[in-house]
């Protein structure tokens, strides 16, 4: 049985029978997206499911029993005074991306769903999320100046754009300007996936603004 950090696995005598046990259908990840934070151990349920994870790092996935989960984040090596000290509601046959988002002390647990299935047709999806606390909203460009997402906002989720398999760049506009922040050179995708494109940073400049394309993979 895959490790589950919850209640149940402490005492297996719970169940009258070891079939009874639930199964995990559910995945977890944690993501580091806060600039200027060092790296952090994940607790869930007071287990340690989660060690060392740095800025712009994430974690594999971990299986889980759908319910509702204590998630404590601490000072990597340190198990007191965490951070982080809240609760995640975990539903049935989800994935759950916990992202640690703002900058300290003023830290908090944004759960980011992905999708459960595959997709095959034939293209490429891709979605934007605007996790970087100091920049303003913005919009998202091709550089030929083909909008894909408007006005996205600090913890905004987009929608995806499945759009054909290639190599595209994209420039990132404050909305209501003209002016490119950041232009996000020669991304391939590939048909048949999920992508992520997260800003990350400070707009002022330390971690300095960028953005990171993630993988979903199904």
């Amino acid at each position: 049985m895959p490790y589950c950090p919850c209640e149940h696995t402490k005492n297996n005598n719970y169940y009258s029978n070891r079939s009874e046990l639930p199964t995990p259908n559910s995945y977890i990840r944690a993501f580091h997206a806060s600039p200027s934070t060092p790296a952090v151990d994940v607790y869930a349920n007071e287990n340690l499911i989660i060690k060392n994870l740095a800025y712009k790092q994430l974690s594999p996935y971990v299986p889980v029993i759908p319910g509702t989960y204590n998630i404590k984040i601490y000072p990597a090596g340190t198990a007191t005074n965490p951070v982080i000290d809240t609760t995640v509601n975990v539903p049935e046959n989800t994935i759950l991306n916990l992202a640690i988002i703002g900058k300290l002390p003023n830290l908090s647990i944004f759960p980011i769903p992905e999708p459960i299935v595959a997709q095959d047709f034939g293209r490429a999806c891709i979605r934007f999320i605007h996790l970087s606390p100091t920049a303003p909203k913005v919009d998202i460009s091709l550089t030929n100046g083909t909008k894909v997402f408007n006005n996205v906002g600090f913890k905004d989720i987009t929608d995806y754009a499945c759009i054909p398999a290639g190599t595209y760049s994209f420039n990132v506009i404050p909305s209501g300007t003209t002016n490119t922040i950041l232009t996000i050179p020669n991304i391939q995708l590939a048909s048949n996936n999920y992508y992520t494109l997260y800003a990350l940073g400070d707009v002022n400049g330390n971690p300095p603004l960028e953005a990171l394309l993630v993988t979903e993979p199904r």
